[in-house]
């Protein structure tokens, strides 16, 4: 009865799903270009603090903010699993016409969502510096670094929401609104910086802050779209942690999970690399921080950009996966197979000749960090024409139930390669090691991926093709 009053009027899931009747291309478009500029956005709240605090505040600031970065990453894996995990059911359930599955799917996520926002602010709090000394905070920036931290984490639970619920939006079919839930959210934060950290001179106080106000709009405006889904209904009686469905959701997210656990560890190691060897060096620990952790800004947005793809795809994999149209599951995967070579071969031109400008933007008149900044972008970028594709296969195995495979993919680049190899060539090479072990991680996962969906898609065709022997031979018969 509470879901018939809720959605009187409503769509509701008897309307045709276009995920299985439209043209391929147009969908990528509708569904990646808004959901990569939702992630490019998000990016954009560390981004903008970052030029803020490195004008206010110097390279001390920007050292402090950036070792806080791994424990929002953190927080985002969480939030991916659950909502990557709703999103990825919910597109199979639609796919197989199952209603039930997608109501109870999409409860028991929501209300992970608000216990894992709500955990994840308590235990910030409680063990703030133990944390930020393991993610690399040199002594000198810890105190810093926990008074921007400590603001930050009262919107953690807004933020759970707004990336979880934008997958969950994009398999109801409409990802521009959370795209333009987001922008508002970063225009506020844009607006607030240069009032907070320059006008009330609050330093990284006032970056924090302006943050979660934009946070806490985007969250809301999340929040205030549920009743308005077309083909999602959420029912107040089935929300209840079920064994059968938060299973289902951590399955099928635990990728996203670990992938994004994953940038968090290699961040950690580079941090803690970059402080211990960069003391060694004309540089220092302090710049070398500050322009490891202004590259890894910058490749969150390009990282954004693939996600998007990749998560555009996904929905697509699922409900055509799950409604049995194979032929349009495979023309999803390669044509974002080379969407995202493109936009690989690009970002890698930036990275290769723009460094020394990007360095400027956050930090003016230092002209060692300007030149270590260039410099890691050079050795830790050369190879990201091959990053792309590895991220899209992930997605893939993800969407069609096969998380094992997508957990391999996802883990291959920074666990199974770039960590241990970092370890390893920064004992012989300083940092020199360190960096160059980047593009050696990202040729073997691309070379991991390409070899897997290989295999999958042949025994597909293998799968088919007894199939079609099978039907002749009892045709004849």
């Amino acid at each position: 009865m509470f879901c018939m009053l809720f959605f009187q009027g409503g769509v509701g899931m008897a309307q045709e799903n276009k995920l299985g009747t439209e043209k391929i291309g147009k969908l990528l478009v509708q569904f990646s270009v808004p959901t990569a500029l939702t992630l490019i956005v998000n990016s954009l709240y560390n981004i903008v603090d970052q030029i803020f605090i490195g004008h206010a505040v110097g390279i001390d600031g920007v050292a402090a903010t950036n070792v806080a970065f791994p424990l929002f990453i953190l927080t985002a894996a969480l939030a991916l699993m659950i909502g990557d995990g709703c999103a990825a059911n919910i597109s199979l359930a639609l796919g197989r016409k199952e209603e039930e599955a997608v109501e109870r799917f999409f409860a028991n996520g929501l209300l992970l969502l608000f216990l894992a926002g709500i955990g994840v602010s308590i235990v910030g709090m409680v063990f703030l510096k133990p944390l930020l000394l393991f993610f690399g905070a040199s002594t000198s920036v810890l105190d810093i670094s926990a008074e921007y931290t400590k603001i930050l984490l009262w919107g953690i639970p807004f933020s759970v929401l707004t990336m979880a619920l934008t997958a969950v939006i994009r398999a109801d079919g409409n990802p521009r609104y959370m795209m333009r839930t987001m922008m508002l959210g970063a225009a506020i934060n844009l607006i607030l910086d240069p009032i907070f950290i320059l006008g009330f001179q609050m330093g990284v106080k006032g970056a924090a802050l302006a943050t979660i106000i934009g946070q806490f709009v985007s969250g809301s405006l999340a929040l205030a779209y549920i009743p308005r889904m077309e083909h999602i209904r959420f029912c107040k009686d089935k929300m209840a942690l079920e064994g059968k469905y938060v299973l289902g959701i951590f399955k099928l997210g635990f990728p996203s999970f670990c992938m994004q656990t994953a940038t968090a560890a290699t961040q950690i190691v580079m941090y803690n690399l970059m402080r211990k060897y960069g003391a060694l060096t004309i540089y220092g620990s302090e710049i070398a921080l500050s322009a490891y952790g202004v590259m890894t800004k910058l490749y969150q947005i390009a990282h954004a950009m693939f996600v998007g793809l990749a998560a555009g795809t996904q929905p697509i994999h699922g409900f055509n996966f799950g409604a049995k149209q194979f032929d349009r599951v495979r023309q999803t995967y390669r044509i974002g197979f080379f969407a995202s070579l493109v936009i690989s071969f690009v970002w890698f031109g930036i990275f290769r000749w723009g460094g020394a400008f990007i360095a400027e933007i956050f930090v003016q008149d230092e002209p060692l960090f300007l030149e270590f900044t260039e410099y890691c972008f050079r050795a830790y970028m050369l190879a990201f024409f091959l990053y792309g594709p590895p991220q899209v296969t992930a997605s893939f195995f993800q969407a069609i139930g096969k998380p094992m495979k997508a957990l391999l993919v996802a883990l291959a680049r920074q666990v199974l390669f770039l960590i241990p190899m970092a370890l390893l060539l920064s004992q012989r090479g300083g940092m020199d090691g360190a960096l160059n072990a980047a593009p050696i991680a990202d040729t073997l996962a691309f070379l991991l991926a390409m070899a897997l969906v290989s295999y999958e898609f042949y025994s597909w065709r293998k799968i088919s093709n007894i199939a079609e022997a099978r039907d002749h031979y009892n045709g004849e018969a």
